[in-house]
């Protein structure tokens, strides 16, 4: 692009401008890409606190009211969609969840808009049948497909049959200014937690049996995060006799505070693409021990980031405490390294650059 050059316009789109891994990458991107090349406008199905915040930077946010994808409010919102994408001449739309992929890539190609991607930021067996068998027609529909790890690459290709040449891989990144490293001071007191939605595929039942067997006087497990297996994990803390030790904080937007408390992080998922959580506990200097799924290993290295185990083995994730909670020496060890691999390659100006590649190259297509 010249010096003279008009920046172009674009729009990231996004079910709702809340808490969520998609809706903060989407918000992430939309600051963080060069405003001197690229025009960028937000569009969500809800608004939320995200939505403040892009306004706050300057970056329009049009609300589309989309209450179902498959009722007469989603015509109506595509009509909306088209409308604005005309009015302000968008040459490329990028959806950035499953919501936005089923609704605005066949609205933008229907609308003729010169570029259309969507995005897979997980793996699809948590997308219901019906979502899942659309999912594929828009495979088809959008010009590319934007993952966030290898291991979402690598799912499309072998289990979706995505062609390889339509799949676009841009890392997830953070913003290193909020998520900074703090060293932890060694004490008596240990604090083993987690900050995510609390989803069965999370498997935090796992977390909770794993520091019962394993619980000394002096460590506590903190789990930050609402979702439906609350009640569970409540039940279950109460039955190993271990509810005394652990706290249960409902979501909130003071992630890194609480981050700046855990020593261990330790995300027990069953099912994980490449996640924000992970990244953020890394950046802050917990030492961090992960399950062997998707994308966890392309972030913990095991012995130079952090620690992995076999998911849904609680057997296996308690002698990992173990060994953490007894070295304080390897803990800060681990906690540095993951440190400065997060802050040296996912950084949210990191994420910027290459999706400022992706649609550079292909609008030029």
């Amino acid at each position: 692009m010249t010096g003279n050059a008009k920046p172009i316009p674009v729009l990231l789109l996004v079910r709702e401008l809340g808490l969520g891994g998609s809706e903060r990458q989407c918000a992430e991107i939309a600051q963080a890409l060069d405003r001197r090349r690229f025009a960028v406008h937000v569009g969500c199905m809800r608004n939320g606190f995200r939505g403040a915040e892009l306004q706050a930077a300057g970056i329009p946010v049009i609300v589309f009211p989309v209450r179902s994808l498959y009722g007469p409010s989603a015509w109506a919102g595509a009509w909306q969609l088209g409308r604005y994408l005309k009015r302000h001449d968008i040459q490329l739309v990028h959806a950035f969840d499953v919501p936005m992929d089923l609704f605005a890539v066949p609205a933008a190609k229907l609308f003729r808009t010169p570029v259309v991607l969507a995005s897979q930021r997980a793996f699809r067996d948590l997308t219901p049948g019906i979502q899942r068998r659309l999912l594929r027609i828009t495979d088809r529909l959008a010009d590319g497909i934007v993952v966030n790890g290898e291991a979402v690459r690598r799912h499309l290709i072998e289990d979706e049959s995505v062609s390889p040449g339509r799949i676009q891989l841009c890392y997830n990144g953070i913003d290193l200014s909020q998520f900074s490293f703090r060293a932890r001071q060694e004490g008596p007191e240990l604090t083993i937690g987690v900050v995510c939605a609390l989803r069965p595929e999370k498997d935090l039942a796992t977390l909770v049996r794993a520091f019962a067997q394993v619980r000394r006087l002096h460590w506590r497990l903190v789990i930050v995060g609402s979702g439906p297996v609350l009640p569970e994990l409540q039940k279950l803390a109460q039955e190993l006799g271990i509810a005394s030790a652990v706290t249960l904080q409902p979501t909130t937007d003071q992630v890194p505070a609480w981050l700046n408390k855990i020593d261990i992080f330790v995300l027990p998922s069953l099912s994980e693409s490449f996640s924000n959580s992970l990244m953020e506990a890394m950046a802050c200097g917990c030492a961090v021990v992960a399950s062997r799924v998707g994308g966890n290993p392309e972030l913990v290295i095991a012995g130079k980031t952090g620690l992995l185990f076999e998911a849904g083995q609680s057997e296996d994730l308690a002698a990992a405490l173990v060994r953490l909670g007894d070295d304080p020496a390897l803990r800060q060890q681990l906690a540095a390294g993951a440190s400065e691999f997060v802050r040296t390659r996912f950084s949210r100006e990191a994420a910027a650059r290459r999706m400022a590649e992706i649609y550079t190259a292909l609008l030029a297509g």
